[in-house]
C-alpha cells in the first residue's frame, strides 16, 4: 500500500476521533446540562446530519472542481473554527447552530478522502476502501470512548479535545496532503458527473430495497448515541463507565475482525446471508439492553450489538459494489453513504420523540419492530436476486 494511501487513512481515523468527541455528550449535554427535550436534541442532530448530507454533496462537486486538497483544506477548516468556538461559546442556540456548521464541514471532507484513496491506490481495489472504512470505525469508536471520558471531568475538555484533534488534522492536511497528486482527481465519478440513464433498473430497484432495509437498521444502531446514552445517565451509569462501552466497540471491531472472518468463510459465504444475521444479532442486542438494569447489561448488549455491526456494515456497500454497472460505482455507494447518513439524521429525533411521547420501553419495542423489517426487506431484495443475476450475468453469486 502506497505511503499516501497510509497518510489518507491516518488522517480518516484522526479526523473522524475529533468529531465523535462530542458524539456520546451532544444529546447528555443538552438534555441534561443545558434542560432541553430529547426531541429538541433530536431535531440539533438532525440539523447537524442534514449539514452533513448537503456538506457532502458540496464536497463531491468542489472535488471535481477544485481537486482533493483544496476540498479538504476547505472542510477541516470549517470544521476546526467551529470546534474552536464551541470551547467558549457553548449556550444553547450557539451550540446548535455550531453543530450544524460543523457537520457541513466534515461532509465535505468525507468524499473527498475516498476519493482521494481510490485514485492513489488504483490496484488496491475494494481494500482501498475498506481501510479507509476500519479508519472511520476506529476513530468513531475511540473517539466517542474519549469524548465520554473527557467528558466525565469536565464538557469543556471534551470541546478542547475534539478542536485539538481537528487542529492537528488541519496540519497534517497542510503539510502532508499538498503533494498527493491530483490530476487525476477528475477521473472520479461523482454524483454530480453520473449523468448516464440508469439502464440496468433492476438492479438500482434492488439496492434502493436493500438500502431501505440499511436506513432503519442506522436509526436503531444511533440510538446508542443519542436517547440510550440519556438513558444510561439516568440509571446511575457514569460518562466514563459509557465511554468504556465505545472503547469496547472499538476493540471488537479492529481486534475480531480475523474471527469474524474465519467465520464468515465457514458458515455465512454469502454476503446476503451474513446482513440476516447481522439484523437477528441487532435485534437480540436491542431485547437484552431493553432489560439492562445495570452497567454490565449494558457492555452485553453492547458486545452483542458490535458482533452485529460487524457483519452488516461493510456487508451493504459490498453488495453496491457488485450490482454496480461499470462506471457507476461511485453512484452506487454514493446512495448507500447517503442511506447511512439519513439513519443518522433521523435516528436522535425519531428516538427522542418516541422516548418523550411514551416511554423508553416503547423505543426499544419500536426499534426491534424496525429491525425485523429490515431483515424482511433484505429477504424481499434475495427473493429478486435471481432475476438480477439475469439481466446482469456478470453480477457475483455472492450478491
Amino acid at each position: 500500500m502506497p505511503a499516501k494511501v497510509w497518510l489518507l487513512i491516518i488522517g480518516m481515523a484522526l479526523n473522524v476521533t475529533g468529531s465523535s468527541f462530542l458524539w456520546p455528550i451532544n444529546t447528555i449535554f443538552m438534555h441534561e446540562h443545558l434542560g432541553k427535550s430529547l426531541t429538541i436534541a433530536g431535531i440539533v442532530l438532525l440539523l447537524n446530519s442534514g449539514a452533513g448530507i448537503i456538506g457532502n454533496l458540496t464536497g463531491g462537486l468542489l472535488f471535481d472542481k477544485l481537486g482533493g486538497f483544496r476540498t479538504i483544506m476547505l472542510g477541516v477548516s470549517i470544521s476546526f473554527t467551529t470546534s474552536f468556538l464551541l470551547i467558549w461559546f457553548h449556550d444553547f442556540w450557539t451550540y446548535s447552530i455550531l453543530l450544524v456548521f460543523m457537520g457541513f464541514g466534515m461532509g465535505i471532507v468525507f468524499p473527498s478522502m475516498y476519493a482521494l484513496t481510490g485514485t492513489m491506490w488504483k490496484e488496491g481495489g475494494r481494500k482501498a476502501f475498506n481501510r479507509i472504512y476500519i479508519a472511520q470505525n476506529v476513530g468513531v469508536a475511540l473517539g466517542a470512548a474519549l469524548g465520554g471520558l473527557a467528558a466525565s471531568y469536565s464538557f469543556t475538555l471534551s470541546f478542547i479535545s475534539c478542536s485539538a484533534l481537528s487542529f492537528l488534522f488541519f496540519m497534517i492536511v497542510l503539510f502532508g496532503f499538498k503533494g498527493i497528486d491530483e490530476k487525476e482527481s477528475g477521473s472520479v465519478q461523482t454524483v454530480f458527473s453520473q449523468k448516464k440513464r440508469i439502464h440496468n433498473k433492476q438492479a438500482f430497484f434492488a439496492l434502493l430495497i436493500l438500502c431501505g432495509g440499511y436506513l432503519l437498521a442506522w436509526i436503531g444502531y444511533v440510538q446508542w448515541q443519542s436517547t440510550i446514552a440519556s438513558y444510561t445517565q439516568d440509571l446511575g451509569v457514569t460518562l466514563r463507565m459509557y465511554s468504556l462501552l465505545w472503547t469496547v466497540n472499538g476493540l471488537f471491531i479492529v481486534l475480531g475482525q480475523p474471527l469474524v472472518n474465519v467465520f464468515l468463510k465457514k458458515w455465512l459465504q454469502s454476503t446476503t446471508s451474513q446482513i440476516l444475521v447481522g439484523y437477528v444479532i441487532f435485534i437480540i442486542s436491542f431485547v437484552i439492553v431493553g432489560s439492562a438494569k445495570d452497567f454490565s447489561g449494558f457492555m452485553i448488549a453492547m458486545i452483542v450489538l458490535t458482533i452485529g455491526e460487524m457483519l452488516v456494515w461493510p456487508g451493504v456497500p459490498s453488495i453496491a459494489a457488485e450490482l454496480a454497472p461499470q462506471g457507476r460505482a461511485g453512484f452506487y455507494q454514493g446512495i448507500v453513504n447517503s442511506t447511512a447518513t439519513g439513519g443518522r439524521m433521523l435516528g436522535p429525533l425519531f428516538g427522542g420523540m418516541i422516548a418523550d411521547l411514551f416511554n423508553i420501553n416503547i423505543l426499544f419495542q419500536t426499534i426491534i419492530g424496525l429491525m425485523v423489517l429490515a431483515f424482511m426487506l433484505t429477504i424481499v431484495y434475495i427473493r429478486n436476486r435471481q432475476s438480477i443475476r439475469n439481466t446482469s450475468p456478470s453480477q457475483s453469486a455472492s450478491v
